[in-house]
């Protein structure tokens, strides 16, 4: 009997724990359990953000973190979201694609600009995760070498699009940064 009260006891507890995390400067709390709108310990932080907060600009594709499609930044660093579990995720920040449009005046980040100005993109799926890797070496190397870009990109898959426009596109930022 007294085991029988310690699992509930354990369940209980397990069933309100609570997860505190920023995305894109907004404090979300949220409850782990298997009810509806609460996060279950296996989910990802990609369908998290998808499912459970509608922030579908992080796009899920292979879902083993092959093609970078997910990424975001979290904490200053791009991860695959789709290889992160929302309960590791306690405590931190994340930015989306979504995170990066400024809030106040509604204008793109560069980063987002350079990719319509250099049609860097087709049919858009990859590109979120493209640019979160981008604005997470630039945020890191203001001013990266073309082959710096190169190799920070080596995980972000697309099949619709040049990689030359995507580096292009890039090092438009990061030139811009060398003339300020």
């Amino acid at each position: 009997m007294a085991v029988k009260k310690k699992d509930q006891k354990r369940e209980s507890i397990s069933n309100t724990r609570t997860i505190h995390l920023t995305v894109n400067g907004q404090a979300y709390s949220l409850n782990v359990g298997s009810r509806p709108g609460e996060v279950e310990t296996c989910h990802t932080l990609s369908h998290t953000l998808r499912e459970t907060l509608g922030l579908t600009g992080t796009k899920i594709s292979c879902d083993s973190g092959a093609c970078g499609a997910c990424t975001v930044i979290m904490d200053g660093r791009a991860i695959l979201s789709c290889k992160t579990l929302t309960v590791e995720c306690g405590g931190k920040s994340i930015i989306t694609i979504e995170g990066l449009r400024d809030a106040n005046t509604g204008e793109l980040d560069p980063l987002q600009q350079a990719f319509i100005d250099n049609t860097a993109f087709q049919c858009g799926f990859c590109t979120p995760g493209i640019i979160m890797t981008s604005k997470a070496l630039l945020s890191e190397n203001q001013h990266p070498t073309e082959e710096e870009v190169k190799e920070a990109l080596s995980g972000n898959f697309c099949r619709c699009v040049s990689h030359y426009q995507v580096v292009r596109a890039v090092m438009s930022v990061a030139d811009k940064g060398r003339r300020s």
